[in-house]
């Protein structure tokens, strides 16, 4: 169990994807990462997980999606996220599977959601190692007296 001076994160699917075991997953790794999780679940519509952002204020904020649209709906959540003052520098990222045209698909999709204002994108063989190296640096920032929190 994290303690009191854990990072916090805000995990979630996209208002589209009702998958869990991803989530599961991920709050399992968070917390191992040294995380505080709130998991908001599957099918979370875009203004709970904003409000939520605002309320917890948290230091990092995952989506995971593995329904094939998460590109198309990460976009549209991050694009309000980013419109939002206080949470525009929220650090924020996306993984799993967000597409249905496979592989091919990837450069451009990352590119697309890094555009739309993630940090990250994890999509592909090396996405869990690649994003427990960005949630280390998160929360290692988080944990410098004075750094983001």
């Amino acid at each position: 169990m994290p303690c009191a001076a854990s990072p916090t994160a805000v995990l979630s699917t996209v208002s589209s994807d009702s998958h869990t075991w991803n989530l599961i997953f991920l709050e399992l790794l968070l917390t191992e990462t040294g995380y505080h999780v709130h998991n908001l679940g599957a099918c979370v519509p875009d203004e709970l997980l904003i409000g939520t952002c605002h309320d917890r204020r948290p230091d990092l904020l995952v989506l995971s999606s593995v329904n094939g649209h998460g590109a198309i709906d990460g976009a549209r959540v991050i694009r309000s996220l980013r419109a939002a003052p206080a949470l525009a520098a929220l650090p924020a990222v996306i993984g799993g599977k967000l597409g249905t045209d496979g592989d091919n698909g990837v450069p451009a999709r990352r590119r697309r959601l890094t555009e739309a204002g993630f940090d990250a994108v994890f999509e592909g063989a090396s996405a869990v190692v690649n994003f427990q190296t960005f949630a280390r640096d998160v929360r290692d920032a988080a944990l410098i007296p004075g750094g983001v929190r």
